[in-house]
């Protein structure tokens, strides 16, 4: 009964349009009620608890470090180093979007900001060189999502918070499965672009490569600082993200000199906000995370499913397919807090490794953003490269297929995370 009062409660709220933040506390005060407890200290002691983890500073730096990345012309850069890798290929410029996409992932870790500027950039290239616009959208839009997966990764940070397990070997998990999601795009887009009669942009010479190259050394840089610095040891994940943020702002104050300090205040402004967001709802979903573990929602779940506790392939299945439903109607943040503390505790009984689950869970809510009705990802390429949302949500399927099928494959190989998690460890 406890657990149709927290869905019905949560579910409910967010039916009526109430933001998932307050359905959040909403939720946790009809569960209180529902339990005899009602206690308002019990809702602000838990979302000051919840916004007092150092751990949680990683995020408004890294959302900072993404601003100012897209505003300092180090995004443009890294496109620029790919086009001139391999643009010259027949669907060379789709090639250019992924390969744009996993580094600019390795900086920032937003899905947003990133497909924001790759949408900017590439969309009215690839239509003016004759390509599928809509489609072109689609694997803009499925590029993006490879961002919370490759570290470093605020989706991460906040799933190792609420899980308690360790974003450093979250971070060092998530390589592997973000390159076989960029891998597997390309693949998909390979094969689908031969309907396409388009024109491949001219070979650049090596003269030109070269200078590329240098000019985007700064950009590509930042990623081998970050990662390097983490599995060093030399800074922590929250420590890496202040890192990043400085290195982006010196990068484009001083260096490409494309960032002016009087355009600085609207940059942080934004950071700003996009952090308050993020905080509010880690704050609000702890207060219910505290009453599901009171009303022992996660006992109730396990006597549901106790069959395939034994079967652990099965009961990932299982659990992909649930998560894979709930995204198409939450955004990523408010799945990840919603989730986790319902499904951490059967994970642990059946003996799943829970950096090998947190690494599966994150790229199947990354999947939740480019699905409708919520679809994230694809309204932000949809406004930006100004492409009907239902052209854009018709382009991506190829491409949202190829990222369900390397998450299926992970679940029934789970070696491929694992054995490269450990050796990166």
């Amino acid at each position: 009964m406890t657990l149709l009062v927290f869905i019905a409660s949560l579910v409910g709220a967010m039916a009526i349009g109430v933001p998932v933040a307050f359905s959040l506390m909403f939720c946790g005060v009809v569960l209180m009620w529902f339990m005899g407890m009602f206690n308002t200290q019990i809702i602000a002691q838990n979302m000051i608890a919840g916004a007092d983890t150092f751990t949680l500073l990683a995020i408004p730096f890294f959302i900072l470090a993404g601003e100012l990345m897209n505003a300092g012309g180090l995004s443009r850069r890294i496109i620029d180093f790919a086009i001139a890798c391999v643009g010259h290929i027949r669907g060379g410029l789709g090639i250019v979007a992924i390969m744009a996409a996993i580094i600019m992932a390795s900086i920032s870790g937003s899905a947003a900001a990133d497909t924001a500027a790759l949408a900017a950039i590439l969309i009215p290239m690839m239509a003016k060189a004759g390509y599928n616009v809509p489609r072109s959208a689609g694997l803009i839009a499925a590029g993006g999502i490879i961002a919370p997966v490759i570290p470093p990764s605020m989706a991460f940070i906040v799933f190792g918070v609420s899980a308690n397990v360790s974003i450093t070997q979250l971070f060092m998990a998530g390589i592997v499965p973000g390159l076989l999601m960029g891998i597997a795009l390309i693949v998909t887009w390979l094969i689908v672009v031969r309907k396409d009669n388009v024109q491949a942009l001219p070979r650049t010479s090596m003269k030109e490569r070269m200078r590329a190259t240098t000019r985007a050394l700064w950009a590509l840089g930042m990623p081998v600082i970050i990662l390097g610095g983490i599995k060093a040891g030399v800074v922590t994940p929250t420590e890496a993200a202040v890192v990043a943020a400085a290195y982006a702002l010196f990068v484009g104050v001083f260096i490409y000199r494309e960032l002016s300090l009087r355009e600085l205040p609207r940059v942080i402004l934004q950071a700003a906000k996009t952090t308050a967001v993020v905080m509010f709802l880690v704050c609000a979903a702890l207060v219910s995370a505290w009453l599901i573990t009171a009303a022992n929602i996660p006992a109730e779940i396990t006597g549901y499913i106790e069959p395939l506790i034994d079967r652990p392939i099965l009961l990932m299945f299982v659990i992909m397919v649930l998560v894979l439903v709930v995204g198409t109607a939450l955004d990523l943040t408010p799945t990840i807090l919603i989730l986790t503390p319902v499904l951490m505790p059967i994970i642990k009984q059946a003996g799943i490794d829970p950096v090998y689950f947190g690494v599966l869970f994150i790229m199947n809510t990354c999947i939740g953003l480019l699905t409708p009705p919520v679809g994230v990802v694809l309204n932000v390429v949809s406004g930006v490269g100004r492409v009907p949302l239902g052209q854009v949500t018709i382009g991506v399927l190829p491409f949202l297929a190829a990222q369900v099928f390397v998450l299926f494959v992970l679940v029934l190989f789970p070696d491929i995370v694992i054995v490269p998690a450990q050796w990166l460890r």
